[in-house]
């Protein structure tokens, strides 16, 4: 945690406040205001902390808008580089310093032609990690220290696989919606739903979905 977090996130629940005084709000720093409302912000501050620590530009603010429970609509916001990515699981965009245009994830048939992210493997506990590295044996290139940014590259159609664990709700309900609405898939490793976050796999390709959650089970 550090000052930027709590500063942005009591300026965010500020402007919900006045602008929505109806809405609940549950963020990472200051917890849950009316979490029963029918409409609820969902706000990570700053998604990729220790990113931003050290200066490098994968960390995100992540805003999330549900409705009785599911995200309907979610921004992922880099001041640094200019860039915001949007969804609302039908559709996803692009605005930035070469302009906007419309997400699309690209085909990938199999997890020997795909690209694949995490944060790092070092988060996982023992056993996830050596699920994690059958996939990782299995894909054509594995990178690590993608925060919420990797998300958005794979909604982008410049990744095709991301594999975490231990996420909390407000690490992924923004995400959720940009993923699907670029034409992804995002799910738990038990092909559940990644609402509440916990153990995720997000494709840009359901054939290479399918394949890592085969691979991870086993």
């Amino acid at each position: 945690m550090t000052a930027a977090d709590r500063a942005a996130e009591l300026a965010m629940r500020t402007l919900i406040r006045r602008d929505f005084p109806s809405h609940g709000i549950v963020g990472e720093e200051y917890g849950a205001e009316q979490p029963d409302a029918e409409y609820v912000w969902v706000l990570d501050p700053i998604d990729g902390t220790k990113s931003f620590i050290c200066g490098m530009p994968a960390w995100g603010t992540l805003i999330a808008l549900t409705r009785f429970g599911e995200p309907v609509f979610g921004v992922m916001n880099q001041p640094f580089t200019g860039e915001r990515f949007s969804g609302d699981s039908g559709a996803a965009s692009y605005r930035g310093p070469v302009g906007a245009r419309d997400l699309r994830v690209r085909p990938c048939a199999a997890l020997t032609e795909a690209v694949m992210f995490t944060t790092s493997p070092l988060l996982m506990n023992q056993a996830d990690r050596s699920a994690f590295e059958r996939v990782e044996k299995a894909v054509r290139l594995s990178r690590y220290g993608g925060d919420c940014y990797q998300y958005c590259m794979l909604a982008a159609g410049h990744v095709d696989l991301v594999i975490e664990t231990e996420l909390k709700p407000y690490d992924v309900l923004a995400l959720i919606p940009i993923i699907l609405g670029a034409g992804g898939i995002m799910t738990t490793w038990e092909n559940g739903t990644p609402s509440a976050g916990g153990r995720i796999v997000a494709a840009g390709d359901r054939r290479v979905h399918a394949q890592a959650l085969q691979v991870l089970a086993g």
